[in-house]
């Protein structure tokens, strides 16, 4: 219990308002206060009267200059002199507030409101004549705030050694975490009180290409809830994370309070700051329903407009891949034999001896525009097609891509004809086996090489630790290098969707040709370590509130002893949730990912994923709860049609589908697909049921979902 404080707690009710700075929500429902105690800044946050934070502290520490040494140093008392984070007098205070109405290029809704109220209050160091600006931005669903540096005399250029904001919680909660990476988030969420962190976290990480854990902390989003009758979910993370190193939470179990963390670089630097600068928004999400939380799109509203000019080649895609047959071990990404020990300017890869199992070929790729196009899909998604795939993993190897040159078995201009004449776009696959320098290397020649072909999309991956050495995926250099890429794609028209980078904290809304990412443990798990039935149900709640995620859903053939008799490995899902995934996640760049062989047995399911939108003009949570359920209704973009989607855990669950969200006085055919009465996702995946029924706004249908099962639903007016 945080008895310790009750005392403190008091005392600072007492004295709440001597000296304090309240900022309210537009809609009155949240209350900001802050105020400087013996120099220190503090912040706290209620909803409705009841305390959400805690006096909470804000501040940096710094390096005493510039030229810093490594990461074994120790910092000393007399380092403190540098640090922003005590001896400040308020020396000015501005309020500012906005209504306004956007739209996203691709987004859940046709329309985003932000609307806040804004609080920014200047302090003055005065022991060193440094000024910083605190800003608040309070919105109807939460808090955001940011540290703001203004070019000054005494602050031109610093290193930032740790960001120390800190969210101090009135009580124990229960909360969905993974345990903190500075390089990977590909990691099973966990279900414990943040009291039980600590016990928990040892046994909470499995193994990962490139791995640099952080002890007793956790990765935002967080998700976390008080239970009891007035429930209240809360959900932490960041925003606008530009030019700055991702966070984590360290956990202080005892007194519930978190802490941010930087990911550092080899030497312990956090940050290289020049003024004038600014930190990414911490944000802290609120509602009593978790329906609200998910819903939010306060990550989006932090994130500046955006500055392109042209976005008009930005557009949803649903697509297939080549891909899927490598991840369970049908085929291959490289052309030659294990161990090859190739040069990319030296090798002949036409004498390198064959494998015979090279997944991206002639014949197969072909075969997969085939069953694409006749499907009424976008694009195909080829990995494996470029040279250097025979030693690309765990050599610490610079040079390992060019990202232009194809596998003698695959004609890139043979390929891209044939699949423009049926109406594909291939999508460029970008690995760099984590050698970003590399990549910048060559970027410029690889997408005149995607303009040549007609490809308008990539996949870019890091897997394995990063070059230049001594980085890590989520440092500042890493994510400086993530929207380089990104800036360099816009020049030539090309989306990105990455993979193995840094989460995405809303800056879709700056770089919208920046459609999708992974960052998560994906679908490739299923074929991997796993994931549990519940993941799927957390993730909307945590990896999705700053932007899509590129899950690679519709797996109908889930059991892998299909290919590989005795093979215990399989998706934890019925063939129904496969289905609903399309309409919980959010997904603008949309991948069927099974094999083509698997879709044909299957067809009628498979019209679901042919009808499914990409983009949409409205969503509505219809019910949710973390860790338990997802059911969504989401309206097409452009269209009168809607598509609803439900999951559960590993519990079978009953559920009754209130379609009030409809136009009033119209009739619709919808189209259920459900799991099978005799369906199980260990022992009958494949079991679904397929029914038409019309409905109106008034209807109420009810649905049962099979342990880590679910249902979708098509919907389209009545003419």
């Amino acid at each position: 219990m945080k008895k310790i404080k009750i005392g403190a707690a008091l005392l600072s009710m007492m004295f709440a308002g001597v000296n304090a700075q309240t900022l309210k929500s537009p809609d009155g429902k949240f209350e900001m206060n802050f105020q400087l105690k013996g120099g220190v800044p503090f912040y706290n946050l209620k909803y409705e009267g009841k305390t959400v934070l805690e006096d909470s502290k804000l501040g940096l520490r710094l390096f005493k200059d510039t030229s810093i040494k490594f990461a074994s140093e120790i910092a000393k008392p007399e380092d403190a002199k540098n640090d922003l984070n005590n001896g400040f007098t308020k020396t000015d205070e501005k309020r500012d507030s906005k209504n306004e109405t956007w739209q996203p290029v691709l987004g859940e809704k046709k329309n985003y409101i932000n609307h806040y109220n804004e609080f920014a209050v200047t302090l003055n160091q005065t022991s060193t004549d440094r000024n910083i600006i605190i800003k608040f931005r309070l919105f109807n669903d939460g808090l955001g705030f940011r540290y703001e540096f203004p070019q000054q005399k005494n602050l031109n250029y610093f290193v930032i050694r740790e960001e120390d904001s800190e969210f101090d919680f009135p009580s124990d909660m229960k909360a969905w975490w993974m345990v903190a990476d500075y390089d990977s988030q590909e990691y099973q969420y966990q279900e414990t009180k943040v009291s039980e962190i600590p016990t928990k976290w040892a046994k909470a990480a499995d193994a990962n290409a490139s791995q640099t854990l952080i002890k007793n902390a956790v990765q935002s989003p967080l998700m976390l809830k008080v239970e009891g009758k007035t429930p209240l979910y809360i959900n932490v993370a960041e925003a606008a994370v530009l030019d700055y190193p991702a966070s984590h939470l360290e956990v202080d179990a005892v007194n519930f309070k978190l802490k941010t963390h930087l990911t550092a670089d080899r030497q312990g630097a956090k940050g290289y700051m020049q003024t004038s600068a600014t930190t990414p928004w911490r944000t802290v999400i609120v509602s009593p329903k978790a329906e609200v939380v998910m819903d939010s799109k306060m990550l989006f509203n932090l994130n500046e407009p955006t500055k392109y000019t042209d976005t008009s080649y930005i557009h949803p895609t649903k697509y297939m891949g080549v891909w899927w047959e490598m991840i369970i071990g049908k085929s291959q990404w490289a052309y030659g034999q294990p161990e090859s020990n190739v040069h990319l300017d030296k090798t002949d890869f036409t004498k390198l001896t064959p494998n015979g199992n090279h997944g991206a070929n002639n014949i197969k790729v072909k075969e997969y525009i085939d069953f694409a196009a006749e499907n009424g899909f976008e694009a195909l998604l080829i990995e494996g097609w470029n040279i250097g795939w025979e030693d690309w993993f765990g050599r610490s190897k610079e040079y390992v891509f060019d990202f232009q040159t194809p596998y003698p078995d695959f004609d890139i201009k043979m390929l891209n004809d044939y699949a423009h004449a049926k109406g594909i776009k291939l999508i460029m696959h970008h690995e760099t086996s984590g050698s970003a320098t590399n990549y910048e290397r060559f970027a410029d020649k690889a997408f005149q090489l995607m303009n040549k072909y007609g490809y308008d999309a990539v996949k870019t991956g890091y897997v394995g630790d990063v070059i230049p050495r001594g980085e890590h995926h989520y440092s500042q250099w890493m994510i400086n290098h993530y929207y380089r890429i990104v800036e360099k794609a816009n020049e030539y028209k090309v989306m990105v969707n990455s993979h193995e980078s840094v989460r995405p904290t809303g800056e879709s809304r700056t770089y919208p040709n920046y459609i999708s990412a992974e960052a998560a443990r994906g679908g490739e798990y299923d074929a991997f370590g796993g994931n549990n039935p519940d993941h799927h149900t957390i993730l909307p709640f945590t990896r999705w509130m700053g932007g899509s995620m590129d899950y690679t859903p519709g797996i109908f053939q889930t059991k892998l002893d299909y290919y590989f008799p005795g093979d215990k490995r399989f998706v934890k899902t019925t063939l129904a949730k496969q289905l609903a995934l399309y309409v919980t996640m959010y997904m603008p760049l949309q991948m069927a990912a099974d094999l083509p062989e698997n879709y044909k047995k299957h067809m009628d399911a498979f019209q679901f994923i042919k009808d499914v939108a990409a983009d949409w003009d409205d969503t509505k949570i219809l019910s949710a709860e973390p860790g338990e359920f997802v059911h969504t209704a989401r309206k097409a973009k452009g269209t009168d049609n809607w598509f609803v989607g439900g999951i559960t855990d590993e519990k079978a669950m009953d559920y009754t589908v209130d379609f009030s969200f409809l136009d009033k006085g119209k009739k619709y055919e919808a189209t259920i697909y459900q799991d099978g009465k005799d369906a199980d996702y260990i022992d009958n995946p494949q079991s679904y049921h397929i029914y038409k029924k019309t409905i109106t706004s008034k209807t109420k249908l009810p649905v049962h979902l099979v342990r880590s099962g679910g249902y979708a639903i098509s919907i389209k007016p009545v003419k």
